[in-house]
Formats: structure tokens, sequence, C-alpha cells
């Protein structure tokens, strides 16, 4: 059987003819497009060989034939997709053409991957092989920095927070720079100092809200601190800012509070209710300042007007009552509880009640209404033993107080409960029989079920006080606020102080590191002296920024203080530094040289989780923007100090700051190893083993000597693989199996550096403790050989180094 296919394979194409031939006859067949096109994609998966492909690609690696592995690996991802081993190989192969767009769209998928399912340090890696195709490029030094802060890795995050703010700031996008030194402000809440610059500078770009809020977190930090007169002017501000704003009013009246100093507070969120009295937010804040400056009175006013506009709010009445009892109001404070007594047993919240009652009780134990409310308590929750007891209480309490009414009622219902206690009966004999009231209500049944809402609702309709209960006071009525003053024009409009912060200018992020050439500093005596002290400060900044990598800043910083000071030995100390960490010569640019290349990507609003990717012609197309370093008079003093801030605190925090534990640095060197990042992978493991010690119980020191080990020799330092394979292997505390794999893997770094005759003894050890351990007969044999040769002037035929990773397996990749 014979079978062509004629007709378009494109996706727009609607229909196609496929013609059969079966022995000389045609037949011909129409099927609709997307069909037959389904069909086609089903019938190239079913014949898809992934291990042939592989097979073939790895084929055309050994070759040397990169295109066309890179044709087969292709072939591999668009058939299986979610293959990012393959992925990540693929991008490999792409950055050793040189194609970098098409690189980093295959790690930009590995690592948004990655971040979207929460594998944070692998998406750090391949961030970080992103970065190296892409350095300067602003967002993806954010999703560093963004990864780093969620591993709570402070250090790292701030650098390239830094940079990202710095460039920005380069571009003349002054909010967004202001963003990313909020996220760092975020990093070190307690720096409130910080946090109110930032709001200067929010300020000034008219950017309220930010300002607002920034005043406000400075605030909360300073409350935390048990600083409430200075929380209280930057809440102030705040308020001059968004004078309705929520979270700066519980501010103030939390500061307030602290202070003893409460009915201030009430007097603000009054002015504030004028122009929005149905705010509950509002109201329970006024309830609280109030409770809070003792004044019950005017707490029972509030909270009625809350409840009025919230009927769930009824709680609140508890507050009250126990502010009267504070204030040696016990009557007051019953007549509230009785208040609210029936809502809270239907919203069944008894024992709340009861807890109230018991204070009350403390206070005045032979207070009738009070215990009038214990019995209705208990009678509510149908307990028998406590009902009889608090009774007898009342039928005391109520003799005692000549209370004839309450103590009849108290009689009537133990007779009725206990009819054997003969004396109540004779005592309420005396009092003139049975109270008609009391004798008609419902008994409690007391088999231990909860009551149903038939029950409730008729012993609630018969339990009523006696004529002696207190009345609620005159005049008890709506709240309202009309008699509150106009609200002041100082809260409802902004102060020009405020919006227009003196001395702050926002034209560049980095003034201070950059002096300003217009504006020298006034010295009146030794001018060498002071220029070589503020030359010396900015060249901390420049020894900050080197060893931060960010050598283009670096660079910049130099440049400009060379013009401000001339040729100085210390700024050429600086630019040979930076040509030894480049490997090649800076060249010192003309002072005619105004412009700098920085990347920086307009990402949309929503950000770039979930932002479908741009395809490799955009990435590659996207063009640097050359943005001229701020002239010196414009630099802003403000967000300059704030920067300076941040960099001195850097500095501190790298050996100050928590900055991740043992996990998240072995983890993440772990996955940089995965992704060939050497360099990056022994910062982490060197920060993992300074946390560990020899012999603590744990394999952790071990595992990184190891780790350490395998990294130096994939960098090409075996001597220093030498040093931890060996303070592995002489570390205490190790078992037999954990010395038995480190005396294999120094054995295997001494025959790279060419020491054999310690390989050889180390292999005979190996071999001799488990002859198949690790292939060790055939390398003892072939090293015996390359010995023997050795001796007689020869290498061996066809000897070749093996490349390092080789032998690599799970187990020397993630330690002993």
């Amino acid at each position: 059987m014979r079978v062509s296919v004629e007709g378009p394979l494109g996706s727009e194409a609607e229909n196609f003819e496929a013609r059969v031939s079966f022995h000389g006859s045609t037949r011909t067949t129409h099927r609709s497009g997307p069909e037959q096109f389904q069909s086609l994609r089903v019938h190239n998966k079913m014949i898809f060989d992934k291990a042939k492909t592989l097979r073939a690609a790895e084929k055309y690696l050994e070759l040397g034939k990169i295109p066309a592995a890179i044709k087969e690996y292709t072939q591999i991802v668009t058939n299986e997709p979610d293959d990012f081993a393959t992925v990540n190989t693929l991008g490999d192969l792409h950055a050793r053409v040189g194609n970098q767009p098409a690189a980093i769209t295959c790690f930009r998928r590995i690592a948004e991957h990655y971040r979207e399912q929460d594998f944070g340090l692998k998406a750090i890696a391949v961030f970080k092989k992103i970065d190296r195709l892409q350095p300067g490029n602003t967002e993806i030094a954010t999703c560093l920095a963004d990864l780093y802060a969620k591993q709570d890795l402070v250090v790292e995050a701030r650098a390239h927070y830094l940079a990202v703010a710095d460039a920005h700031n380069r571009a003349g996008a002054r909010q967004e720079a202001l963003g990313i030194l909020r996220k760092i402000a975020d990093l070190d809440p307690q720096n409130t100092d910080i946090r109110v610059k930032l709001a200067e500078g929010y300020l000034k770009e008219g950017m309220q809200p930010e300002a607002a809020a920034c005043f406000s977190e400075a605030g909360q930090r300073l409350l935390t601190r048990n600083a409430p007169d200075v929380a209280l002017e930057m809440f102030g501000k705040s308020l001059e800012i968004l004078p309705s704003d929520l979270s700066s009013l519980k501010g103030v009246l939390a500061a307030h509070s602290a202070r003893g100093t409460a009915d201030e507070a009430a007097e603000m969120i009054e002015r504030v209710l004028v122009n929005d009295p149905d705010n509950l937010e509002l109201l329970s804040m006024l309830a609280s300042a109030y409770v809070a400056a003792e004044d019950a009175s005017l707490a029972e006013r509030a909270v009625e007007s809350l409840v009025t506009k919230e009927s769930s709010a009824y709680l609140r009445y508890l507050d009250v009552s126990r502010l009267y009892l504070r204030v040696d109001k016990v009557e007051d404070a019953v007549r509230v509880a009785a208040r609210i007594t029936e809502q809270i047993l239907a919203e069944r919240e008894a024992e709340q009640l009861l807890a109230l009652v018991d204070e009350l009780l403390a206070y005045d134990a032979d207070n009738v209404q009070a215990l009038r409310l214990l019995v209705r308590a208990h009678w509510w929750q149908r307990d028998m033993e406590k009902l009889r007891a608090s009774l007898e209480r009342l039928a005391e309490a109520a003799q005692a107080a000549g209370l004839e009414s309450d103590e009849r009622y108290a009689l009537t219902q133990l007779t009725r409960l206990a009819p054997e206690q003969g004396h109540h009966a004779e005592r309420l004999e005396q009092l003139g029989g049975a109270e008609e009231a009391a004798a008609d209500e419902v008994l409690p049944e007391f088999d231990g079920s909860d009551s149903s809402s038939e029950a409730l609702g008729s012993t609630t309709e018969h339990f009523v006080f006696g004529s002696e209960t207190t009345t609620s006071p005159a005049g008890e009525v709506e709240f309202e606020f009309n008699s509150v003053p106009d609200v002041n024009k100082a809260w409802a409009e902004p102060s020009t102080e405020a919006s227009s912060p003196d001395g702050f200018t926002f034209e560049s992020i980095v003034a201070e590191e950059l002096p300003s050439i217009s504006k020298q500093p006034v010295v009146e005596d030794d001018p060498e002296s002071q220029n070589a002290a503020l030359r010396a400060r900015e060249l901390e900044s420049v020894d900050f920024y080197i060893a931060q990598g960010y050598v283009d800043i670096a660079v910049d910083t130099l440049d400009l203080l060379e013009r401000q000071f001339g040729s100085q030995p210390d700024i050429d100390i600086r630019r040979h530094r930076l040509q030894q960490a480049s490997k090649a010569p800076i060249e010192q640019p003309d002072v005619q040289i105004t412009t700098v290349d920085y990347e920086v990507d307009r990402m949309p609003s929503h950000g770039s989780n979930g932002s479908p990717q741009p395809a490799p012609e955009a990435a590659a197309s996207r063009s640097n923007i050359n943005v001229a370093p701020a002239p010196a008079h414009q630099i802003d003093p403000g967000l300059a100090e704030v920067f300076e801030e941040y960099r001195l605190s850097a500095e501190a925090g790298a050996e100050t700051a928590s900055n991740g534990d043992y996990e998240t640095h072995y983890n993440l060197g772990l996955a940089y190893q995965e992704m060939d990042l050497f360099e990056e992978a022994l910062q982490e493991f060197q920060v993992a083993v300074s946390m560990v010690t020899p012999g603590d119980g744990t394999p952790r020191f071990l595992q990184c000597c190891n780790l350490l080990g395998h990294c130096f020799m994939r960098n090409g330092v075996p001597q220093l693989a030498l040093k931890w394979f060996s303070d592995g292997l002489n570390a205490e505390g190790a078992s037999e199996d954990e010395r038995q794999a480190l005396r294999y893997e120094l054995a295997a770094a001494y025959e790279h550096v060419g020491e054999l005759d310690r390989a050889l003894a180390l292999f005979t050890e190996v071999y001799g403790k488990n002859v198949s351990y690790r292939g060790v007969n055939e390398r003892l044999r072939a090293l015996q050989q390359r010995v023997k040769e050795s001796k007689n002037g020869k290498h061996a035929p066809g000897h070749k180094v093996s490349k390092s990773g080789k032998h690599r397996s799970k187990e020397t990749r993630r330690g002993v």
C-alpha cells in the first residue's frame, strides 16, 4: 500500500485531500483540518523515539557538531516540554554557540517553573545563569533579589536591590527606584530612619499613599521599641498626608494609650468621625480610646453607637462593665452586664458572662443583682448543683439587704428544686408564700442535654429582674457627634512642610557617593586634608561596589572622583584592582564621555510571575538605555543619605545580619553545583561549613568537605580540593564508610595533580577494605601501569586524565 498526502499542512488550512492508492485504484477522502492535524500530532508522538534521538544528540556532541546536537535536543523538548534537564542542556548548547537569546529563553523557562513550584534555591541557581548571559538586566536582578529575600539571605538580597535601584535612578525611573529601596527597607524593618527618608522621597514624587504608609510603618516600629513620643510624630506626619488613614489612627491610639493620654486620641478620632460617622472601625477605635482613657460614660455611649450599627459588637459592653468596676461604680458595672445577658446566653457565650460575674462578685460578694446574673447563667446552663448554690447565696444576700422580693424569688426556686429542704419553705411562708411569677417559670431539665431554642425562649421570656433592678440612666439615647467641633484644617490638608521637605530633591539615588562639583565644601583650614577625607569616604563606596561585583558603578564613581580631585594614587589603586578583577585593562575614559550602558526592562504592572516570556527575537532586540550620569549639581541629598545608609548597613550586615541557616546555604550550593556554577557553589559551601564543627554528631562537616573538594576540582584548583578532602578524612567522628568515600576522592585528586605514589597508596587502602568499591580494582590496575611506565620514563599509551565530573554520582554530588 502506498500512502500520499497532498495539501497544505499549515494550521490555517481548513481541508486537505488524502489520496490512498490500493493496487491501482484511488479513493479520495476529505477531513476537516483541525481533526487531521490533531491526528498527525498524535501520530508524530507515537512514532517519536526519545532514546534514539538522545543517542543521536550525544553522538553529535562527541563529534563536536553542536548545531546538529541542538536540533536533536530541540526535538526532544518539543515532544516533552516538561523535560527540564534536557531544556537546561539545550540552553547550555545555545550559550556555547553564542545564541544568547535562545539560551536565556530556555533558562528562563526553567527558572519560572522552579519559582512557581516554590523551589526557591533552584530558581536562584538558574537565574544566576541568566544573569551571567545578560548582566545588568534589572528584571533578572530583581527576581534574584526577591528570591534571596524569600530565603532569608539578606546580604545577597540587599546587594542586588541596591544595584537595581541604582539602575532605575540612572534611567530616570525614580518611582521604581523608590519602590526597590522600600524592599531594602523591608529587609531591615527596625531601621526607622531609612523608612522616614523613603517617605520623604515618596512625598517629593507626589506618591502620597506610599509616603503615608512609610511614615505609619516607621511609627509602628517605634512603638515596638517603646518610643511612643517619636511614634506619635511619625503618625502625625502620616495623618497630615491622609487625615483618615485608619492604620495611622490606630497607631495614634496605641501611642497615646502608652503615654496615658488616650483622651487626646479620642478627640482626634471624633474629629475624623464628623466626616465619616458610619465608619465602624472608627467607632470601634473611639470606644477603645475612651476605655483606655477610663471615661466609662463616654465609652458606654461610643459602644452603644457602635452596636446600633453593628449588633455583633455587643461584647464590647464587657469592656465597659469592667471599666465601671475599675472606677468603683459596681452598680453601673452590673447594669451594663445585665443589659447584654440574654444576648450573650443566646449567642452561647455563657463563659464570658460567668467570668465577668465572678469579677463583679469578687468586688462585692453580696451584690444581689450580680447574684441574679449568676443564677441566670447557671439556670441557662442547666447545672443543678451550681444553680442551687447560687440561689442559696442570692437568698442570703437578699435577706441581709432587706430585699424581700429577691429573697422570695430565690426561696421559691429552691423549694421547687429541693423540696426536701424544709427550712427554705418555712422562711418562704414567713415572707408571705411563693412568688407567683417565679413559681410559673419552667424548671430546667437536668439530663445533661443542650437546651433547645424553644426551651431557651421560654426561660428567657419569664426571667426578669425584680423591681430593685437598676434601670438605664436617663438620657441614654443614640450616640451623636454633633457636639464635636469642626475638624481643623490642619488635619484636612497636608502641610506645606510635609509635602516639600527642606533640602529634599530627587535627581539621583547615589548622590552623596558622587560629590558635587558646584557645591564644594567650604573649608577654612587645610583644604587638602578635608578633600582627602571626603575622597576616602567615597572610595569606601567604590570598595563596596568592587566587592559586590558592580564594576560599572565603581568605574562611574571613580570617573567622577577623578574629575573633581584629579589623578590620585588611591583612585589609581582602585582602577588597578578593577583591572585585576576583570583580567582585562579598564580604559580610563575621557572626560568628554557622559554615557553608560545599563539595561532597564520595563516590566508589566502585574510583575514577571505568570507573564508571557519574550521570544528570542524580542530578547535580542532589547536596546540598552544610554543614560548620562547625573550632573553633580543635581544630586539629591535626601536619597543619597538613604543610599549611603543602605551601603553601610550592607557592609555591616555581611557580618552581623541573620543571613540564612546551614540548610539554606548548603542546599543553595547544591543548586549552584547542579547548574555548573561552581564559583557560587563554593561560596555557599564555605558559608555552610563555617556554621558547623567536626565531631558535632552530624555528617554536615564531612558533606561540606566532600562537596568543596569536588567544586574546587571542577573549578581547576585541585590543590584546594586536596586540602578539603584531607580535612574530611582526618575529621573526628567520621564513620568508616565516610572515610572510605573521602579516601577514594583524595586518591583521585592526587592522581589528577600527578602525585601518583600517594594516589596509589590511597587506592590500595581502598582496595584492601572493599575490592569492588566504585571500580577501584580497574582504576588501581591502570594506575599501577602508569606508575611503572613513569618510572621507566614512558607515559601510558592512550592515557587521558578523566574529566572532572565524569565519575560523579548522586553520592558525590550531594555529599558523603
